[in-house]
């Protein structure tokens, strides 16, 4: 029998699972959504529960309609989004909403974690922490919910919770502890020393204790899980991780040269490097945290795809029954530059390069000449000069960017990825199955049931290149004068965004 492996990819809207041979050949796919709830202006939670039954329901349907048969299936890998932090009992149980990635309302703690001067910051973009990062949230926590703060006997990622409906074991990925929670795997674990500074270190008593390189063996699937999804009792589950670091993988990113660009609710830009620098202005470099002996190099826009949704949703609560195909070929009429439109896509703060929770979206340039076409091409451009912005600096710091690899929502308008490739100045490439973080999860299940010897080995023999899209030498002029508009719009209403944030905290209060 030809052998098959399982790649679940546990996104902010919802569970993609995915059915592949050993070549990276897609022979199932099925999905399911899962709701997000926003309690306030910065928050965003989900139900980890909801994401428990939509794997399962979306496991159900992919077994069924691919008609495989569970002695096929070797291995299960898995990602999810992070970091979506769970506050839970020992038996998984939840005790609140999971606080999910792009909820920053711990901005208040992260300038305290920013200020506490750790060796362990070298990790973040610059002098600011990040509000979506383990310590602030949980001290968000601690601090305004003691109750469950106490209650609590584990406080884990997203996917730390899936590994152990799964397995039965509470580990966490070396991969999500690095890039999110400061750890130090060269040098010594987890940083006491910041962790005590804010007062959390009773926290690191609650985190899993093992702490797993992604694609290790964190077990096997439990006979209960096995009966419910439709896999048998025994298979391997590989340690998942981040859900864009997975994509990498999926995006035969697993060596320095390329950039993964992984579109959708948001955007991230990543690299690895020989060293483990640590670039002004982007995260990391994480050491180890993809691929073992490499540093892995981040850059990131909250608020990408969401903002494209946003706009969209609200066209169609006037009424309209627009889709995103309409608004492309809208914004295709429409000259590069959006005749002096300008937006910047901060609606859930900036993440890279400034850090900054506080920072808002600005569309600025408006005249009564401006048209649905017009608006909508700003927010694409604005978008990519986002992107720019980021690969400049990573150029700058001497990472190699020949080419970029790109996934996830993006792909679905040719549109917005010549802009990407038009404002960068790099061909953009795609591969054959766009839904790269649920490849790189079958990868990490394939690397796990041995498989494969090694992730870059299993990456290059599943990944196959598709199509690729050259950047227009004729608009770089005009794309070059609006990234510094883009760039200055920040600078010049930085002190008017933090204002309003405080006087919008302190109505709150």
């Amino acid at each position: 029998m030809k052998e098959l492996v399982v790649g679940a990819d546990f996104g902010t809207e919802g569970v993609r699972v995915g059915l592949f041979d050993l070549s990276g050949g897609l022979k199932g796919y099925a999905s399911q959504p899962y709701r997000t709830v926003h309690p306030g202006p910065a928050a965003a939670e989900q139900d980890p529960q909801e994401w428990w039954s939509a794997f399962v329901s979306a496991m159900r349907a992919l077994m069924s309609d691919s008609n495989a048969s569970p002695d096929q299936v070797v291995g299960l890998g898995f990602d999810a989004t992070s970091c979506s932090v769970v506050f839970c009992k020992a038996t998984g149980e939840p005790l609140r909403p999971a606080i999910i990635w792009m909820d920053v309302r711990a901005a208040a703690e992260a300038s305290e974690v920013g200020g506490t001067g750790s060796p362990a910051l070298r990790y973040q973009a610059g002098p600011s922490a990040s509000a979506e990062w383990m310590p602030a949230k949980a001290l968000w926590v601690k601090r305004h919910q003691p109750e469950i703060f106490d209650e609590a006997e584990v406080v884990c990622e997203f996917v730390d919770w899936i590994g152990f409906r799964l397995t039965g074991r509470w580990t966490a990925s070396l991969n999500n502890t690095t890039a999110r929670w400061y750890y130090q795997g060269r040098h010594g674990g987890w940083p006491t020393d910041l962790y005590g500074a804010i007062g959390l270190d009773d926290v690191l008593e609650l985190f899993p204790k093992e702490v797993l390189q992604l694609g290790e063996r964190q077990g096997e699937l439990m006979p209960e899980v096995a009966d419910a999804i439709g896999l048998k009792a025994g298979t391997s589950v590989a340690q998942g991780g981040a859900d864009a670091y997975v994509a990498m993988l999926g995006l035969d990113v697993a060596a320095p040269g390329r950039v993964a660009l992984i579109t959708g609710s948001s955007h991230l830009q990543l690299a690895l490097s020989e060293e483990a620098i640590y670039p002004p202005g982007l995260f990391g470099g994480f050491p180890d945290a993809v691929v073992p002996g490499l540093a892995m190099i981040e850059g990131g826009q909250v608020s990408t795809g969401s903002v494209a949704n946003w706009f969209r949703e609200l066209l169609r609560s006037g009424g309209g029954e627009i889709d995103y195909r309409q608004l492309d070929e809208a914004a295709s009429s429409v000259d590069a530059g959006a005749d002096g439109l300008v937006m910047l896509d901060y609606w859930q703060g900036n993440r890279t390069p400034y850090t900054d929770p506080k920072a808002r979206g600005v569309l600025w340039g408006m005249t009564l000449g401006h048209g649905l076409g017009h608006i909508w091409r700003a927010i694409l451009e604005g978008v990519a000069f986002g992107t720019a912005q980021i690969i400049d600096l990573m150029r700058k710091a001497g990472i190699p960017t020949e080419e970029i690899i790109v996934c996830g929502g993006a792909c679905n308008s040719r549109l917005w990825l010549q802009i990407h490739a038009d404002v960068t100045g790099l061909p953009l490439r795609t591969t054959e199955v766009p839904e790269a973080a649920c490849l790189g999860s079958a990868i990490l299940g394939a690397v796990a049931a041995d498989s494969f010897s090694s992730l870059p080995e299993a990456s290059a023999a599943m990944v196959s290149a598709a199509d690729v899209v050259e950047p227009d030498s004729s608009v770089a002029d005009v794309y070059d004068f609006y990234i510094e508009r883009y760039n200055g719009t920040y600078h010049a209403l930085k002190d008017e965004m933090h204002e309003v944030a405080r006087w919008m905290e302190s109505k709150r209060e």
